[in-house]
């Protein structure tokens, strides 16, 4: 009886870690450090299948998630494999700006009880395309505590959007960028139909004066397992322009 107890516990825990970490390839969660995670969905982009991460943080007062999946179909299975990691459930959404890869998802977490939250400049936008729009309204840079974590919700002008916005870990000096920022592995800017190229190099410079260095830099797309980012960026900007002026 023993035995067959253990065998059924390994075959659900495996289960579980398995459903977690790729439920088809369609969802990755990785630890990135202590109580926060990464997330990854993926969709078709310019005929590539193409992923966008998103965060989530384990605190004493329940998880706080920062953009909702760019898959929809991933959105049950995201709450699913961290409540079945963590035995939590997700009690706060935050999301960056105003397109589908950060904001699909806050109809259908609004509905789950979830606080859903948007700066009112994304909410404009959603309101004005007819897109999914948050419960509640962040009006300037604010600084939230849920739990026995501390962030602040900065925007420091426009670039990969009008409306795009960063969320800052100072304790922990986590700078989650969302789209504003390019991965050290991108080789262009990406998507610009809402971009303002020639602002965007203050946009980050004022994000550097803020965050210093960052220990940990989590940019919208790719990796992120070089910290150079920000640094990142600014180059590719320049690469833009320079191409752009010939």
């Amino acid at each position: 009886m023993q035995k067959l107890y253990l065998l059924i516990l390994s075959f659900f825990l495996l289960n579980v870690f398995s459903f977690g970490q790729t439920e088809s390839s369609k969802l990755q969660i990785t630890q990135l450090t202590g109580d926060f995670y990464i997330y990854t969905t993926w969709q078709s982009f310019n005929g590539t299948r193409f992923p966008a991460n998103g965060m989530y943080v384990l605190t004493d007062n329940g998880v706080l998630l920062v953009d909702s999946p760019w898959d929809t179909t991933q959105f049950k299975p995201l709450l699913d494999s961290i409540r079945i990691k963590h035995n939590k459930n997700v009690v706060m959404c935050i999301a960056t700006h105003s397109h589908e890869d950060r904001t699909a998802g806050l109809v259908y977490y609004r509905k789950k009880g979830i606080k859903t939250y948007t700066t009112k400049q994304t909410d404009s936008i959603s309101q004005l395309r007819e897109e999914p729009r948050a419960q509640y309204l962040i009006t300037g840079d604010t600084t939230f505590r849920l739990g026995q974590h501390e962030f602040e919700v900065y925007y420091a002008g426009p670039g990969h959007t009008t409306d795009n916005i960063v969320v800052w870990f100072k304790k922990e000096k986590i700078l989650y960028g969302g789209c504003l920022i390019k991965s050290t592995e991108a080789k262009d800017l990406g998507n610009l139909s809402d971009a303002n190229v020639a602002a965007w190099p203050e946009t980050i410079h004022k994000v550097q004066l803020k965050c210093g260095k960052p220990k940990y830099v989590i940019p919208g797309h790719q990796s992120w397992s070089n910290n150079q980012s920000l640094e990142h960026t600014l180059m590719l900007i320049e690469q833009y322009q320079l191409n752009k002026n010939k």
